[in-house]
């Protein structure tokens, strides 16, 4: 099971683009609503998401949560206690997180990125503590892949296919998808 949580002034490609490719892939994806089903993305689009996130469940059967950036939605975000706790359940449980754009902004307030390599929308970087910052467009490091924004959505998504499966499925889908 794989959760991405929306909440309201989150960044529309950085959300649908993993949620279309891990589903392409064959994972099981939820989409997740802060606060409500109905959430307003960044650019005024709404969506109806699977379930709220008072309806989340932190057990074996989770794989991986992403965080989809966007402003105010990152910060949405952080200043929800049920995503807090997905987050340390899955940094506890050796779980896979992805973070894109702002999103990463929420490890490093957790001290989750401290000596890892990352990277996050410029402007960010201050925010990602004593991580090892990257200009790569998605850097993995362990559990924890991390992209810079809305332009890298389907490589981020593509990694996070790679880390949940494996790096012949996402070049498999890659390739249907026409990236070059």
């Amino acid at each position: 099971m794989v959760y991405v949580f929306l909440a309201d002034g989150f960044e529309e490609l950085e959300a649908i683009a993993p949620i279309d490719i891990l589903r392409r892939a064959g994972a099981e994806v939820k989409t997740v609503g802060i606060g409500s089903r109905e959430v307003t993305a960044a650019h005024g689009v709404k969506f109806i998401a699977d379930i709220t996130v008072k309806e989340i469940k932190l057990n074996n059967e989770l794989e991986m949560i992403v965080l989809p950036g966007g402003m105010p939605g990152a910060d949405n975000l952080e200043n929800c206690p049920e995503v807090q706790a997905a987050i340390d359940y899955c940094s506890e449980s050796d779980k896979l997180i992805g973070a894109i754009c702002a999103a990463p902004k929420i490890l490093g307030h957790k001290g989750l990125l401290n000596g890892r390599y990352a990277t996050c929308f410029p402007g960010f970087e201050s925010q990602l503590a004593d991580a090892k910052v990257t200009s790569q467009l998605v850097t993995v490091d362990g559990t924890y892949i991390t992209a810079k924004g809305a332009g890298a959505a389907i490589a981020f998504a593509l990694k996070l296919v790679e880390a949940m499966f494996s790096k012949a499925k996402a070049e498999q889908l890659e390739a249907t998808l026409q990236c070059r």
